[in-house]
């Protein structure tokens, strides 16, 4: 990565004297590394002008070899001039043409021309089909598009599934007063890869937070296990695009499957990252990182003092409305504010000023010394005449970070958020932005307690079937091996059978048409309930389709019901589910999911995670679900995903009976195939 990176003399392919092409642009946008920059133009060379036929040509000329060679020409051409840039010493390239995969067709296959050269040459290939990447701190502008020379380096990376919105970014960033540190825009990933990236960016010591865009992610564990790493260190903040159906425009965008919006974000919050919903969330949310990182904490407490009470409201609104807690101050403290504030002010939390006064800064002391305080959030409007806002925050001597909110005229607002940021207080210009800010400093703490839990050492896998459909009653058998609880139930081959089953169990019973082709049952009348007489079951088996077998179950009483599952997916690997279940479970969509296997502190959460959770934790005097016993179910599912030959085992419904302990009603289980069974998740 440091050839790409860090080099020392880069070469243009393409270069040009024309003002308005591409090669043109981009040897412009390098005049400023302090290195040889090389012009390259097999169609137009002059030695006496400094462009040369050949990469070989140029090296020899400036005698050294180019470590990055920057392709600024047509995608049909570029596969063989990076090969002959790699025989000429050149050991990175940066691709910026489209046409590639993307494209289809014919782009397809020039893609493939171009990985066969990174095969055979070992060199390193970011792109094709991207805008290139910044380096300020090293003078290096890789990219054609105007106006990001003049960026300011700083501590920020951005790693960006797009070129365009590495630019976007990097822009908004500046506007934010947040300086680059590093940014790149991936475009196809033909080879360098955001995992790739991740670990450059985790070498360096300078990088503060690292800003996250991923449309796909086509390496799964690997990305999610460069996240992991970096987190250690720095923060991650992500943002996931796919929330709605884009898969056409994701793949006509960088010639990749995108994937699942759900697994994706479950994937890298699960290894550390903060998660943010849109571009503008990402900026507030990396400018706070890259000023304050909090300890390891599960839920810190926020101090809030408002010089003004309305605005105070929407932010306190907006913390709470997320879960943050906003504890209320001891009364040691709300005495000590009672000899600074007026009366008429409010001195619970937050804390009303009032309007801004020279008190305030030893108001911003007193609150963030409360016991109950890990953040401090302060929002003024800015009056010249009351209180230099930023002297006195600059000045205050706090016992937690601060987190500041500036409003007042534009300019000189942005000129305050500058100075505050400079002093490491990150300041926002909107109650909305300081939420967000403050809630990124909030979730990085709580990931990093989740991230100190190890994953449980889960039951032995049962054996299980060598190949074929399997039917429901030998899955609950893989599940009661699991020490999963499963109906007393008997398989019957024939209506006689049945009707000494029923004898045998008693009433009331379900009765199953039992056929492992056959995955939803109740949708065709295969399923009947509550069935006491001879006479109620010879009527339910008249209204039954035909099956090779029947199953006879007893009955379980009633109580809540969830959907527990684990499914392979084709990048992330095995992902455990865990939602609201019965018929309802495709309606209500509600859903908490995890990649397997499993954290203690991940399975007790998922619970918690249901916007239905209330139903099965004692809602209206209903005895609450064991989670000792849910956590169980949950592990043993983990492991049993860990066996290679199992594509999907799903219980639905997992209902609570009124002692709190779950039983599994419904089991659905799917082998893969044994042909696929050698292969990697990671795509």
């Amino acid at each position: 990565m440091d050839a790409l990176f860090a080099p020392r003399a880069i070469a243009v392919l393409g270069a040009s004297a024309t003002p308005g092409k591409l090669g043109s642009a981009m040897t412009d946008s390098l005049a400023s590394f302090p290195g040889p920059v090389m012009k390259v133009n097999a169609g137009r060379p002059d030695p006496g002008q400094g462009f040369f036929r050949t990469v070989a040509e140029a090296a020899e000329a400036h005698g050294t070899a180019p470590d990055l060679v920057v392709s600024c020409i047509p995608a049909a051409a570029t596969a063989g001039a990076v090969r002959d840039a790699a025989a000429a010493g050149a050991r990175a390239a940066l691709v910026c043409a489209g046409g590639f995969a993307e494209a289809g067709g014919d782009g397809a296959l020039r893609q493939e021309a171009l990985a066969e050269v990174v095969l055979d040459t070992g060199i390193r290939v970011l792109g094709p089909n991207t805008s290139g990447f910044l380096a300020p701190h090293r003078r290096l502008t890789a990219s054609f598009v105007p106006g990001v020379a003049d960026l300011e380096p700083g501590p920020v990376a951005v790693v960006a599934a797009s070129g365009g919105v590495n630019h976007a970014l990097a822009f908004a960033l500046a506007e934010a007063g947040v300086g680059l540190r590093l940014g790149v825009g991936l475009g196809n990933s033909l080879d360098v890869t955001q995992a790739d990236v991740l670990d450059h960016v985790a070498e360096d010591d300078d990088v503060r937070a690292v800003a996250l865009h991923v449309e796909t992610a086509a390496e799964g564990r690997r990305l999610t296990e460069a996240v992991r790493r970096l987190t250690d260190r720095v923060p991650v903040v992500a943002l996931v695009v796919g929330r709605s159906d884009i898969g056409d425009f994701a793949r006509s965008h960088t010639g990749a499957l995108a994937t699942s919006w759900r697994v994706t974000r479950t994937a890298l919050r699960q290894a550390g990252a903060v998660l943010v919903d849109d571009e503008r969330d990402l900026v507030d949310a990396v400018t706070a990182l890259s000023c304050v990182r909090l300890p390891a904490n599960p839920r810190p407490g926020i101090g809030l003092v408002t010089a003004q009470a309305g605005p105070g409201l929407l932010l306190t609104d907006a913390l709470r409305s997320h879960g943050i807690q906003v504890p209320p101050l001891v009364e040691r403290t709300v005495k000590e504010l009672r000899e600074l504030l007026p009366a008429l002010t409010y001195l619970s939390n937050p804390v009303d000023t009032g309007r801004p006064s020279p008190a305030l800064a030893q108001v911003v002391e007193r609150v963030s010394e409360d016991p109950g305080i890990d953040v401090t959030a302060v929002y003024g409007l800015l009056e010249p005449t009351a209180v230099d806002l930023s002297a006195v925050l600059a000045a205050a001597r706090t016992a937690t970070p601060l987190v500041a909110v500036v409003g007042g005229p534009e300019e000189q607002a942005r000129q305050t958020r500058r100075q505050l940021g400079e002093v490491g207080i990150p300041c926002a210009a909107t109650p909305a932005s300081g939420s967000v800010m403050v809630r990124a400093l909030v979730e990085d703490a709580a990931a990093r307690v989740r991230l100190e839990a190890t994953a449980v050492t889960a039951p032995g896998v049962p054996a299980l079937p060598l190949s074929g459909p399997v039917d429901e009653h030998t899955a609950k058998g893989v599940l009661a091996d699991l020490g999963i609880r499963t109906p007393v139930r008997r398989v019957c081959a024939d209506p006689a059978a049945a009707h000494a089953a029923l004898d045998e169990l008693g009433g009331p019973v379900v009765v199953k048409i039992l056929d492992a082709e056959i995955l939803h049952k109740t949708e065709i009348g295969g399923v009947q309930i509550g069935i006491r007489t001879h006479e109620e079951l010879d009527d339910a088996l008249t209204r039954m389709p035909a099956s090779p077998a029947l199953l006879v179950e007893q009955m379980a009483p009633t109580g809540p019901e969830l959907i527990v599952g684990v499914r392979r997916d084709s990048v992330f690997g095995p992902v455990l589910a865990l939602g609201a279940g019965g018929t309802a479970a495709e309606i209500l969509g509600d859903v908490s999911l995890r990649l397997a296997p499993l954290p203690t502190h991940e399975a007790h959460a998922m619970l918690d995670e249901l916007a239905t959770r209330e139903i099965f934790l004692g809602a209206r005097g209903a005895t609450p679900v064991d989670r000792a016993r849910l956590t169980h179910v949950l592990f043993a599912l983990s492991s049993l995903a860990a066996d290679n030959a199992v594509a999907e085992c799903e219980i639905n419904p997992l209902r609570v009976l009124p002692d709190g302990d779950v039983v599994a009603l419904d089991a659905v289980l799917l082998l893969r195939d044994p042909q696929d069974q050698g292969g990697s998740d990671d795509a």
